[in-house]
């Protein structure tokens, strides 16, 4: 329990649900000092405690990405209303996420 406080104490984490459009900064794992911005839309979570994740969809150059990167930031830009928890269909539907 102790572990589970330092590691929420050191940053803070919002409230990110399917259907959120997140701008994440995060470091690029190949370079120490380089940061890289990416902007997307939650289209699952997994409550699991501390152990909790959270699926991004995005797109680069037309095709999409799921992404999980080494996380700097979050920043909610915008919350969607969804009737779905798991919004997997996104991935067949490219023009959702460009609006």
């Amino acid at each position: 329990m102790e572990a589970a406080d330092k590691v929420l104490g050191e940053r803070e984490i919002p409230d990110v649900q399917p259907g959120c459009i997140l701008q994440m900064r995060l470091q690029v794992p190949e370079k120490k000092r380089r940061e890289s911005t990416l902007k997307g839309i939650v289209i699952a979570r997994r409550n699991a405690g501390i152990n909790t994740t959270f699926r991004l969809r995005r797109l680069v150059a037309g095709v999409g990405v799921d992404y999980s990167p080494n996380i700097k930031e979050i920043k909610v830009l915008d919350r969607k209303k969804v009737r779905r928890a798991k919004l997997y269909y996104l991935r067949d539907r490219m023009n959702a996420l460009k609006k």
